[in-house]
């Protein structure tokens, strides 16, 4: 039976009563309300016939890897066993540890998507996301069994400052008009007659959530080195030393840093923590809040709006070029020679793509291999005659590319696992490249040859979208047909004489 919430204060009833009739209204809270009621009904179902935490997992991939992972830690691995299905991880950690990791997943991942309307709910969203990754390095720090649990009070810590700023956000103005921003709490007694925690709570029993997630809410002071502390109080108390950090962490300023130093030193002995450990786990939190967070300042959203903005209008003048030079091909393409036809598609791609360097290789069928002929980019010309390669299959993705007859784009050529398909002539040649794309060259089913291009470190990441997929793809086809056609008329050539 759900636990219903009291408030002390005639007033405190009236906010609860309003903020339930916006829920209604409007819907639950995304992330937090859908999230839990699918995991916690999956927890208390585990003796019914009609449920498998087995299947609840693996119907989430990332879900099942972080599953499989957390069975096969240090802390759960008893004698080196090596746990490779999730039926048996079941066992090994208990459908409680199961629950806890994936509320905390989704309740990561659905936070870190959301995208509400008031820029208050936004941030105090962040926060709530940073809290949690907060807790799951401090308490892997210490090796705790109960990270997973940490980290969903954690999150549930300012639980009712999201309720408020996103379903009451007049109220949440007038809180900060009465205290000042970040002293909402201290405003919330008199002018909702209940408490920014209390509200919290409320929600939480509300839902349903299990006693020891709603206890973990709470906030907890230090207690003096050597006293004992119970596992509830530990959650506590790292939940709420992660929010602190979080508070102080999302500005990204001195005095954020300095803060996060000092409670941490205060909360460390009763924590058991390591402080040069827990300042460790602190900037590993910091690091993926970078790249999961999109208006904290410590995510830099400004500079991260304007380099895409910088890769959406280069993008958008490499298509110019590529169209262009796809124009110009089609207007010579019945007239122009293949080599021609080579030439204008490699300076076409070299200037639209912002390659590093361009290289064309021909197939030489009397000789039985491929060689460069022609190339863009600085210091190549010189390694042209080291780049041949005989033409009978090998297992590289040079080779692959040309048996599919389709563009290959390889991301990641750093990528150590990647190494086997690289042939030794691109290695001695042109192995500074980060990332390459192969456009191979068929004509009636036989590879005649291939345009390469790469980027080299000193651009950044490179994606290619469907659009230069399209593109690519028309401007190899212009080329084939230059090439067909000048087949075509040696065929009749020879027949004639």
């Amino acid at each position: 039976m759900t636990e219903h919430f009291k408030a002390g204060t005639a007033l405190g009833e009236q906010t609860l009563s309003l903020l339930w009739e916006r829920t209604r209204r409007q819907g639950d809270m995304p992330g937090f309300a859908k999230a839990i009621s699918a995991i916690l009904g999956a927890m208390r179902g585990e003796d019914d016939d009609q449920f498998s935490m087995t299947e609840t997992v693996l119907t989430d991939p990332v879900l099942t890897q972080k599953v499989l992972r957390l069975a096969n830690s240090g802390m759960y691995s008893a004698f080196g066993q090596h746990v490779s299905t999730v039926t048996k991880a079941v066992l090994v950690l208990g459908t409680e540890a199961i629950g806890h990791l994936a509320l905390g997943l989704k309740l990561i991942e659905e936070l870190s998507e959301l995208r509400p309307d008031s820029a208050h709910a936004h941030i105090e969203m962040e926060k709530a996301v940073l809290a949690g990754l907060v807790a799951r390095e401090l308490a892997g720090s210490v090796q705790s069994m109960h990270a997973e649990e940490a980290v969903v009070c954690s999150m549930l810590h300012t639980l009712g400052r999201m309720m408020v700023t996103f379903y009451m956000p007049e109220a949440w103005t007038r809180l900060q008009q009465a205290a000042g921003p970040g002293r909402e709490d201290a405003a919330a007694p008199q002018l909702l007659g209940i408490t920014l925690p209390e509200i919290g709570r409320a929600a939480a029993l509300r839902w349903g959530l299990p006693k020891n997630l709603v206890a973990g809410m709470r906030s907890v002071e230090p207690v003096e080195p050597g006293t004992p502390v119970s596992h509830g109080d530990w959650i506590a108390a790292i939940s709420t030393l992660a929010r602190r950090c979080a508070d102080s962490l999302w500005h990204d300023n001195e005095e954020g840093a300095a803060e996060v130093l000092r409670v941490t030193e205060i909360y460390a002995p009763m924590l058991g923590l390591d402080l040069e450990r827990a300042a460790q786990a602190i900037a590993q939190a910091r690091a993926a809040a970078v790249e999961d967070l999109s208006i904290a300042p410590l995510s830099k959203p400004a500079e991260r709006r304007a380099r895409e903005l910088a890769r959406t209008r280069q993008r958008a003048a490499g298509n110019k070029i590529l169209q262009a030079g796809l124009a110009e091909m089609r207007e010579m393409v019945d007239s122009a020679s293949p080599g021609q036809m080579v030439s204008i598609a490699l300076e076409t791609v070299y200037k639209g793509l912002d390659f590093s360097r361009a290289v064309a290789f021909v197939r030489n069928r009397r000789e039985g291999r491929y060689a460069a002929r022609m190339c863009f980019g600085e210091s190549l010309k010189e390694h042209l005659p080291l780049m041949a390669f005989e033409d009978n299959y090998q297992p590289n993705v040079f080779h692959a590319a040309l048996g599919s007859d389709r563009v290959i784009f390889i991301e990641n050529a750093r990528d150590p696992k990647f190494a086997a398909k690289l042939p030794q002539w691109w290695k001695s040649t042109l192995a500074e490249a980060r990332s390459f794309v192969i456009l191979p060259l068929s004509a009636n089913g036989h590879p005649a040859g291939f345009l390469y291009g790469d980027w080299d470190e000193t651009l950044p990441p490179v994606e290619l979208a469907q659009t230069e997929f399209t593109l690519l793809n028309d401007l190899r086809a212009l080329v084939m047909r230059a090439v067909e056609r000048r087949h075509a008329f040696e065929t009749v050539a020879s027949r004639a004489a």
